[in-house]
């Protein structure tokens, strides 16, 4: 248990932490939690970091408790935020609430005797407290002043902040205070911008029973550029595979500069010091073959979704950007055909055209609207080079009736040159 402490500082995985926090996960077993805010019903990567925590505790023998906001979640937390978020319905929190449930459990071991993990609702213990009760219980023991010294109360001030908000803290503090009186839970973590939040819950829990409890959190990550970790050109990504295909998601990580590669593969993957240094310095000798950011999209891949998807994603990777085969693509599902060909451009034609089409110059030319060539004479000349495949098979007699086993029963790929690649698909 007193490894926990060097093993995230090694990884650069401490932002703060209170005072006392390494001598108590020193002492004896230590309940933490993080709380997770139903706000989609996905968790996105941003969100890792303190599921990573909470991994690393139970590794080292600690109790996790995963919290979902089902009250938090009706308020909103200002953290962050340059301006309030939309509430939400509760029938919409209770789904995200359920999806989110089920991507904790990939993560954390809920059947590993007494440090086995556990995931509460703090609408459990909200749902039944009055608002004069709470005041009494609970806003009596923090004082304004206190609230208003904190970043997430001060940077909203100007622009205007709704007292739902600012009483965001008060409810977060008592979850703390609830789960330390409930579950000897004494600690809680997250990440950085949650540092006011937490250590009002630590004060509550001094100031109303007297008690002892200890805060620390993960540093909010950045890309080596500056840019916002966790997102790409479509926005968030997600560990929910309808929301970001596994190809997708592999391709994030797989995309990373070198720099950012050393940085996520110790914050985001289980790979102990030895074998990570080990990798950086093969990496270092060869960086074109990027060795480092596969070793980190594998390892992510395969937890976040499974061994399967990693080699189909693989797979899919190696159709655009490698060798592949005519049976590499026919495997493709038809969601990770869509995924991986989403950029290029798209034609639709009729099953009746296409089976009309006397040959694949008319075919590739004014069948498919001249998308892929302007005419028939500019078809023929890449086809007499031999540049010009469909489903990965070279065209060989250009002037034959095209024979062409579609994919998924409604698409064939074509692709002109090494980099040119057109998706048409066939409409009944």
């Amino acid at each position: 248990m007193s490894e926990l402490i060097k093993e995230l500082q090694w990884r650069g995985m401490i932002h703060d932490i209170m005072p006392g926090t390494e001598e108590q996960l020193d002492k004896e077993q230590t309940t933490g939690y993080v709380g997770f805010d139903p706000t989609a019903d996905s968790l996105h990567i941003g969100n890792l970091v303190p599921v990573m925590l909470l991994v690393h505790l139970q590794k080292a023998g600690h109790k996790p408790i995963a919290l979902v906001g089902g009250a938090t979640g009706m308020v909103g937390d200002p953290s962050g935020k340059s301006s309030e978020r939309p509430m939400l319905s509760e029938e919409l929190l209770n789904h995200n609430l359920e999806s989110q449930k089920k991507q904790l459990r990939k993560f954390l071991d809920f059947d590993c005797g007494e440090n086995s993990a556990q995931i509460v609702n703090n609408y459990d213990w909200f749902k039944n407290f009055s608002f004069l009760d709470f005041i009494r219980e609970v806003g009596k023991h923090i004082t304004v002043n206190y609230m208003m010294a904190k970043d997430s109360v001060k940077n909203r001030l100007e622009s205007g902040m709704s007292f739902t908000e600012f009483t965001y803290q008060l409810v977060q503090g008592y979850d703390f205070l609830h789960l330390n009186q409930n579950y000897d839970c004494k600690l809680q973590m997250g990440g950085s911008d949650q540092w006011g939040n937490i250590v009002t819950g630590t004060e509550l829990i001094r100031r109303k029973i007297q008690g002892e409890a200890f805060a620390m959190t993960a540093p909010l990550i950045r890309k080596a550029d500056g840019s916002k970790f966790g997102k790409s050109e479509g926005g968030n990504v997600w560990l929910d595979p309808k929301k970001t295909s596994p190809y997708k998601f592999y391709q994030f990580w797989l995309n990373t500069s070198d720099e950012d590669a050393s940085n996520f593969i110790r914050v985001f993957t289980l790979l102990p010091k030895e074998k990570i240094e080990a990798l950086e310095a093969e990496h270092n000798e060869a960086p074109h073959l990027r060795i480092l950011q596969k070793a980190l999209a594998e390892d992510i891949t395969v937890r976040v979704h499974s061994e399967e998807d990693l080699k189909t994603a693989i797979k899919a990777s190696n159709i655009l950007f490698g060798k592949s085969t005519t049976e590499d693509l026919e495997s493709l599902d038809e969601d990770t055909l869509l995924s991986v060909f989403e950029g290029v451009p798209q034609v639709q034609i009729s099953k009746t055209e296409l089976d009309q089409a006397e040959n694949s110059i008319d075919l590739l030319s004014v069948v498919t609207q001249e998308v892929i060539f302007k005419s028939k004479g500019e078809a023929r000349r890449m086809l007499q080079n031999g540049g010009v495949s469909i489903n990965k098979v070279k065209i060989e007699d250009m002037n034959a009736k095209p024979a062409i086993r579609l994919l998924q029963d409604k698409y064939f790929l074509v692709q002109k040159g090494r980099k040119n690649y057109y998706l048409i698909s066939i409409t009944e």
